[in-house]
Formats: C-alpha cells, sequence, structure tokens
C-alpha cells in the first residue's frame, strides 16, 4: 500500500511580513536613539494596541462607539493600582506582568457594560457607549478614592528585585517591554480576524438579518468580540500607565474616544494594518504636530473633513488601491501626476494655513505685537497685503490643483481601463 503525504504550503509571504515587523520593532530604537524619540515610539506601541482594539469593534464588526476610552482608561487605572501594589510588597507579581492586570481589568469591565451595550445595534449602540463614557468620566471625579481626583494616581515602575539587569528605569527597557506586547498583541488580533468567531462577526457586520436566519446569534457575537476589544485596549492602557507612571481622569474622557474614532478612520478601518497607520499618525499629531502650531485640531479636523470626503477608505485603502495598479506596471503613468497634485495641494495648504495661523494670533497673541514669523516670512494680520497674498497663494493653488486633478483622474481613469483588460486577458489564457 502506497502511503500518500501531503503538505500544505508554508505562506511565506505572511511569514516575511511578521518577521519584518518584529526586526522593525527591535532596529527602530537603535537608529533614533534620543530619549524623546524612545518616548513617542513607546506612544506608538501604545496607541497601535489601542487602535487595533477599537477597530475590532468599527472595522470588523460595524459598532461604532464613542466610549472606548474607558476600557483604556480603566485597564491603566487597575493597573497603576497593581503597580503601587507590587511595590507596597501586598501584590506578588513582576512588574512586567502589570499590563496583564490592565488587561483583565479591561476585560472585566468589557463584560460589564458590553452585555448592555451590545444588546443594540447601530446608532442605538453609539449613544449607549458614548453614555457610558460620559458615566465613567463623571465617576472619575466624584471617587477621588480610586481615580485619584485632579491629580490623579502616580506609581513607580523601579521596584522589586531586578532581573538580569531589567529595572525599567531605562526608557529604552520600558520600550522593550512595549515592543514585545505590542508584536504578540497584534499577532493575536490579527489570528482572531482569521478565526471562526472573527469571520461571523465581518458576516454581522455586512448582513445581521441573515446571520440571524442561518441560526447564530449576533447579540452574543457582538458581546463575545466585544470582551476580546475591551481584553486588549486594557493592555493598551496597562502599558501606557507604566511608560507615564501617572493615570488622570482624561485617559477615561470623550477626548481620547474621538481620537480612536478619528485615527482609526483615518488610517482606514476596513483594513488590518489601517489602524498602525492611524496609531502612528495619532502620535506624532498630538506629540509633534501640537508643538508646531496652535490650530492642530483644526488642522486635524480639516483633515478628517477631506477624508471623509475624497478617501472615505482611509491611508489603507489608497495604499492598497496604488499597490494594485503598481503589480500590473502602470505606476509610471501616474507619477508625475501625484507629484503635480502633492506640490498643488502644498501651495494651497500654505496660503490656507498662513490664513489660520494669522486668526490665531489675533486670537490667543494679540498681546505680543501685530507681528508673526510664518515659514521664515513676517505676516502681520493688520496689514492688508499678508492677507491678499496668502488668499492669492491658496487660490493659486487651488486652481492648479484642480487642473492636475482632472488631468490624474483621466489618467487614473485610463490605466483602470487597461488594467481590467489585462485581468480578462489573463483570465482567458
Amino acid at each position: 500500500m502506497i502511503n500518500s503525504y501531503h503538505f500544505k504550503p508554508h505562506n511565506i509571504s505572511r511569514w516575511i511580513i511578521w518577521s519584518s515587523f518584529a526586526l522593525l520593532l527591535a532596529v527602530v530604537p537603535l537608529v533614533f536613539n534620543s530619549s524623546f524619540s524612545i518616548t513617542i515610539l513607546s506612544q506608538m506601541g501604545i496607541a497601535i494596541i489601542a487602535c487595533l482594539s477599537y477597530n475590532m469593534l468599527l472595522g470588523q464588526g460595524g459598532m461604532l462607539s464613542f466610549g472606548h476610552a474607558v476600557y483604556t482608561g480603566l485597564g491603566s487605572f487597575l493597573a497603576i493600582h497593581a503597580l503601587n501594589s507590587v511595590s507596597g510588597g501586598t501584590l506578588a507579581i513582576p512588574v512586567s506582568l502589570v499590563p496583564i492586570a490592565g488587561g483583565v481589568a479591561g476585560l472585566c469591565f468589557a463584560v460589564l457594560f458590553g452585555w448592555v451595550t451590545t444588546r443594540k445595534s447601530g446608532t442605538t449602540f453609539a449613544m449607549i457607549t458614548m453614555g457610558v463614557g460620559e458615566l465613567i468620566f463623571a465617576m472619575s471625579l466624584m471617587i477621588p478614592e480610586f481615580f485619584g481626583g485632579e491629580g490623579g494616581v502616580s506609581g513607580n515602575r523601579v521596584t522589586g528585585k531586578a532581573f538580569l539587569g531589567i529595572t525599567y528605569g531605562p526608557p529604552i527597557q520600558v520600550y522593550y517591554l512595549i515592543a514585545i506586547y505590542t508584536f504578540v498583541a497584534v499577532a493575536a488580533m490579527f489570528a482572531f480576524t482569521r478565526t471562526p468567531l472573527g469571520r461571523m462577526l465581518n458576516a454581522v457586520r455586512d448582513n445581521p438579518e441573515r446571520v440571524e436566519f442561518v441560526g447564530y446569534n449576533t447579540q452574543r457575537i457582538r458581546y463575545t468580540a466585544f470582551i476580546v476589544a475591551g481584553f486588549f485596549a486594557g493592555i493598551s492602557g496597562g502599558l501606557g500607565a507604566l511608560n507615564f507612571e501617572i493615570v488622570t481622569a482624561e485617559v477615561v474622557g470623550a477626548g481620547r474616544s474621538g481620537a480612536y474614532l478619528l485615527f482609526t478612520f483615518l488610517g482606514g478601518a476596513t483594513f488590518f494594518f489601517g489602524p498602525i497607520i492611524g496609531a502612528i499618525l495619532m502620535v506624532l499629531a498630538f506629540v509633534l504636530l501640537s508643538e508646531f502650531t496652535q490650530a492642530w485640531l483644526l488642522y486635524l479636523g480639516l483633515i478628517f473633513l477631506f477624508m471623509v470626503m475624497y478617501a472615505p477608505g482611509g491611508i489603507a485603502s489608497l495604499i492598497m488601491m496604488n499597490l494594485r495598479v503598481a503589480s500590473f506596471g502602470k505606476m509610471r503613468g501616474l507619477w508625475v501626476g501625484y507629484l503635480a497634485l502633492g506640490f498643488t495641494a502644498l501651495v494651497a495648504l500654505v496660503g490656507a494655513a498662513g490664513m489660520i495661523e494669522m486668526v490665531y494670533h489675533m486670537q490667543i497673541n494679540g498681546a505680543q505685537g501685530g507681528a508673526m514669523k510664518y515659514l521664515g516670512v513676517a505676516l502681520s494680520p493688520a496689514n492688508f497685503n499678508s492677507w491678499f497674498g496668502c488668499v492669492f497663494v491658496m487660490l493659486t493653488g487651488v486652481g492648479l490643483f484642480e487642473l492636475c486633478r482632472r488631468q490624474f483622474a483621466h489618467d487614473w481613469g485610463r490605466v483602470q481601463e487597461e488594467i481590467e483588460k489585462e485581468i480578462k486577458r489573463r483570465e482567458a489564457l
């Protein structure tokens, strides 16, 4: 009798992607090795877990939540209390496992609140999550014994005996702990999308009536996914508590929940790697952009508006569309158009930003004098020429951008037709 053995081929591309991701997490602090860079990289790792956990609700389950900060925030508070218990000798766990305490807290609170919120879907679900978020934020100011009042709760991560010289005092040690948690959490959440539960969650998002018809309980599926998302959100909160060594009421506020929603959408909620892009942008916006201009929230709002209007799939969708074009070798016919669009958009942005900065200067810094520096040029809100110059630059950029956009739309349509013809030709072979 002849035995036949069948081996499932390895997915080489997936091994390459995950190995590259792990290598990137390990190498990037060696390239950007300043203390400021390490702090930013640590925050990016924390934000990646938070945004991916939020996308389990929004992108995979179609559940628009306005209160996801409840689970990251409560995870942070429980983690900081666990850290203080470790410092006081009443809790015998290593500091590296403190984020797990935050994850367990996020899971438990998701079990509690999720039973109520997931009983409804759509707009009702969103409103309930908003109500729960406001409730927890109000409680954070009413129960100072747990939430620490306006000053928050602080801790010290350098406690206990050092293990192999690791005390978590230097920021680089904290970064690598966050990197390990980030890699494991991202891999676990990606694996969740490939499970039957993850597939059914997608089905509930797309057609809940049909899911009910084939015998599945849509509320139970949403509830289970809500609990899993709460666990990973708590992990993110626990890592944040270790990184900053202080937790305040702001971490459960509506602003934090809105940031998760905004940047998950900007990154691309329909793709798994979209929230990773959004998380990186969130840290860059909050840490770097806020240092350059006082109007950074206005710029974020405008970016969100234009993304909703012209690229509702987020940055990830734009990347995938162009990867498709590149895979057919058609990018050569578009790169000139991309350069023209980018340059004209930059010209329009320079003019519009000049007017915005002058308005903010008048309202906030008017007492400091009439003149201001913008991109090395002196602008004065009281001078007509400054306003005329900004308006002229903006309108010139907008006009040129529209001309380039029309030509690019024509070239893009031609390239798509060529791709469709190539697909049909390959299918006919």
